[in-house]
């Protein structure tokens, strides 16, 4: 009889351990899915060597057209005085 109790003890003990460890399982999956999604919505939203490239000729031939404006009018004063 003394082993039937033990016996069921034990069940109880391993029962409510297996139930928490299988919570403690299922609450690392989820945050590892959550820790995908994060990455793939940060790499969505970082941008890439060829668009900073791109951008950044942009922003070039932009200065340059105005450096250009300016120095036609510079141009234009300097022949007007002389």
């Amino acid at each position: 009889m003394e082993m039937m109790v033990w016996n069921i003890v034990l069940t109880a003990v391993l029962a409510v351990m297996g139930f928490l460890l299988k919570g403690k399982f299922d609450e690392i999956e989820r945050i590892g899915i959550l820790l995908n999604k994060t990455r793939e919505e940060v790499a969505r939203e970082h941008i890439t060597r060829a668009e900073v490239r791109a951008d950044m000729e942009s922003l070039k031939e932009h200065v340059d057209n105005r450096f250009n404006r300016l120095e036609e009018k510079l141009d234009s004063i300097m022949r007007g005085k002389a």
